[in-house]
């Protein structure tokens, strides 16, 4: 079983910055490839990005290509999430999903473990 905790959500302006975190409680972290997803108000989850369990390979949606970067530190079981240049239409609540597989990391389904989601939200 692994437990994932998000933090570092909050409320920004338009053009701003937030880094998420996602903690892994897993020994065999190293082991994992990770996402995250979000979910806006009344809309389906959404992949956002994803990090082979080397670190090697990334994965963006096109939405956020190229203003969020996806980095991980297996030493300390946790993966980031910098976003940059932020929207409106980035705010939503993002989750944190740790799985097995190292390919097709777009969909929900390489995903085993979730986190419980931190909110972020954009003001114009």
């Amino acid at each position: 079983q692994v437990q994932l905790v998000e933090s570092g959500g909050g409320l920004v302006q338009t053009g701003g910055s937030l880094r998420l975190s996602c903690a892994a409680s897993a020994r065999t972290f190293a082991r994992y490839s990770m996402g995250w997803f979000r979910q806006a108000p009344q809309k389906e989850r959404e992949f956002v990005a994803a990090i082979s369990w080397s670190g090697d390979t990334t994965y963006y949606a096109d939405t956020v290509k190229g203003r969020f970067i996806l980095s991980r530190d297996n030493a300390k079981n946790t993966v980031y999430l910098q976003m940059n240049s932020l929207k409106s239409e980035d705010t939503a609540v993002y989750y944190c999903a740790a799985g097995y597989r190292d390919s097709a990391l777009e969909s929900s389904t390489a995903y085993a473990y979730w986190g419980q989601g931190t909110q972020v939200t954009v003001s114009s």
